[in-house]
């Protein structure tokens, strides 16, 4: 109910009356008045006036269920949400929740992660009530070898839904970066679970440094907030809500080819990377040339000083003057 109550309220273009919302939802006074209480208790302003009804003055920046479900339009990616005050890392949480039959779409939110990390077991700060960790879980019916490419697919979202929501230029640091002004603001990992041919889940973890005000000393080279580049805060749900619509968009158009060809026009348009030098970090050995975007696979094409084309899958990707590390 209190999802329902904060959509119309939120739609409302003026007061609302008690008896409109009692009659919507089909409860009695004294059911909105509790609800209304506990708005006010989370931080919402509601102006109440007598023979008017209520109307919504200021939403505050909370990671509550129904904040985050009022927003959501989408059919799927989102619908079945769990959000939390604090836990060790949503992708523990959403693998728990993939291994008890939760539904495909499964949303896990947390205010503040404890053992939040990205790749190669990296740390990840994560503060309570700045930023935003959540992870998406989906059980797909392709096979195991494409599921890296969700990876690019959801990078692509989250640049698109950084930009709507803060309106700062974003772009992608192949192949799990998301960079504004040639620094990190977000980082996403994506783990899974599958046989030779079969997967039991995917879950896609994604951590956005969004009103966190400063960043520590070692990682100010690298890493930045949205509020830091764009000097105003930013509600966390309306970025959430916009991810979740552009993924299901985008994963629907992968779905229908299993590939990346869909996108490749939008996603190489968002490569910060694209027609820039880069040294690959190999296993086999380092060399650097000039990335000329992806492939349908996800493979970032390096095109190397004698013009040899590789298809680089493995290995990390280093801009030379976009981070200042290689």
């Amino acid at each position: 109910m209190k999802t329902k109550i904060l959509i119309l309220l939120r739609n409302a273009t003026d007061y609302i009356s008690g008896q409109e919302l009692c009659e919507e939802l089909g409860v009695s006074r004294t059911a909105v008045w509790k609800v209304m209480n506990q708005l006010k208790e989370e931080g919402y302003i509601i102006n109440s006036i007598q023979n008017k009804g209520y109307k919504i003055e200021h939403i505050p920046d909370v990671m509550t269920k129904s904040e985050i479900a009022s927003r959501l339009g989408t059919r799927w990616a989102g619908r079945n949400l769990y959000c939390y005050e604090e836990v060790g890392s949503t992708n523990m949480i959403a693998k728990k929740k993939a291994e008890e039959s939760e539904p495909h779409g499964t949303l896990i939110v947390a205010d503040k992660q404890t053992t939040g990390r990205g790749r190669r077991g990296r740390s990840w700060e994560s503060p309570a009530g700045t930023d935003i960790y959540m992870t998406l879980s989906l059980k797909p019916e392709f096979t195991p070898d494409k599921a890296s490419m969700l990876t690019l697919v959801m990078a692509q979202a989250v640049t698109n839904a950084i930009e709507e929501a803060s309106g700062l230029s974003s772009g992608i640091k192949w192949p799990n970066d998301i960079v504004v002004n040639g620094k990190k603001v977000c980082g996403i990992l994506t783990e899974m679970s599958a046989e030779l041919d079969y997967i039991h889940y995917v879950v896609i973890g994604v951590g956005i440094n969004v009103n966190l005000p400063e960043v520590s000393e070692e990682l100010k080279v690298t890493a930045t907030s949205l509020f830091i580049e764009g000097r105003k805060k930013i509600m966390r749900a309306q970025i959430i809500e916009r991810v979740m619509h552009y993924f299901e968009e985008y994963y629907e158009l992968f779905l229908q080819t299993e590939d990346l060809s869909g996108l490749l026009n939008v996603y190489n348009h968002s490569l910060v990377n694209c027609d820039r030098e880069v040294r690959v970090l190999d296993p086999k050995g380092e060399y650097i040339g000039t990335a000329r975007g992806i492939n349908e696979l996800g493979e970032l094409l390096v095109e190397k000083a004698e013009g040899e084309i590789v298809r680089v899958y493995a290995g990390e990707v280093s801009v030379r003057g976009l981070y200042g590390y290689v």
